[in-house]
């Protein structure tokens, strides 16, 4: 069993971070705040994150949130929650932008939602590569009923994603939106029922974890700094990345792979 197949469980304060089959799953632990995010928490993803882009067996990364369980009345009652964003007990601004940090790290990065992912929990989705949601999450940014507005980037980051004046919408009422209509609307990119949600978040970051790492970090990279420049100055970007991968030992792994007809073995080099 190699580095990549093996499970690893590692425990902080507020998060727990597994690795198997290359990849890290990233889970907020502060069920009892419904993972609300402090600076603890922020630090510690982005620490942990740290790690992970300098592991070679880790090609992707997963953040989901732990559910809050309790005893009520003799039963056992489970409340799903992504992350209700920011935590406001402590009112405390955090230290650094963990939304920016995880749009610009260099491994895929995918948002895997159950439950609640509001105000800064939906901003930290949206910072994602990819959101996949249960169908019985709900997401949206009620800042606006608080007396603020978002500011962990959901101003800008979601009209990007499903366009101006529906992000309008949502901003300016506070309402929320359930995963199917997320979906619907281009905030979500797969919403599944709650029992297949783990299984398919998990097989897509695996497929995406088998893929050559020089060349998903570079694709990723050039698409994020495109998209914000004209097509000429994109173009030119990728130009520069085709260029440098063409230079690499994975490239001709790749070549001689197709030619033998083999499955490649890749070193990131």
């Amino acid at each position: 069993m190699n580095s990549k197949e093996k499970g690893e469980k590692l425990a902080y304060e507020t998060i727990v971070v597994e690795k198997k089959d290359g990849v890290a799953k990233i889970t907020l632990n502060r069920p009892e705040r419904m993972n609300a995010i402090n600076a603890t928490l922020a630090t510690e993803v982005r620490d942990a994150m740290e790690e992970i882009k300098n592991d070679n067996s880790i090609g992707a990364v997963v953040i989901t949130g732990a559910p809050r369980i309790r005893e009520k009345e003799g039963k056992k009652e489970i409340r799903y929650a992504f992350s209700a964003g920011w935590d406001m007990a402590e009112a405390a601004p955090l230290p650094f932008s963990l939304t920016d940090y995880i749009q610009e790290y260099e491994k895929p990065v995918i948002a895997m939602v159950n439950g609640f992912a509001l105000g800064g929990g939906n901003e930290l989705a949206l910072a994602c590569d990819f959101i996949f949601a249960s169908e019985n999450s709900e997401l949206g940014q009620p800042e606006i009923d608080r007396g603020f507005i978002p500011g962990w980037g959901g101003t800008q980051r979601l009209p990007r994603r499903i366009g101006l004046s529906r992000a309008k919408m949502l901003i300016f009422t506070g309402e929320r939106v359930s995963a199917k209509e997320a979906e619907r609307m281009g905030m979500v990119d797969v919403c599944v029922p709650m029992e297949k949600l783990e299984e398919t978040t998990m097989e897509f970051a695996k497929k995406l974890a088998s893929k050559a790492p020089l060349a998903l970090r570079r694709a990723k990279a050039v698409m994020n700094q495109g998209i914000e420049m004209d097509l000429k100055s994109g173009l030119k970007l990728e130009e520069e990345a085709v260029n440098f991968l063409t230079q690499t030992e994975d490239f001709q792994e790749g070549i001689m792979a197709f030619m033998e007809k083999r499955q490649p073995q890749w070193k990131g080099k």
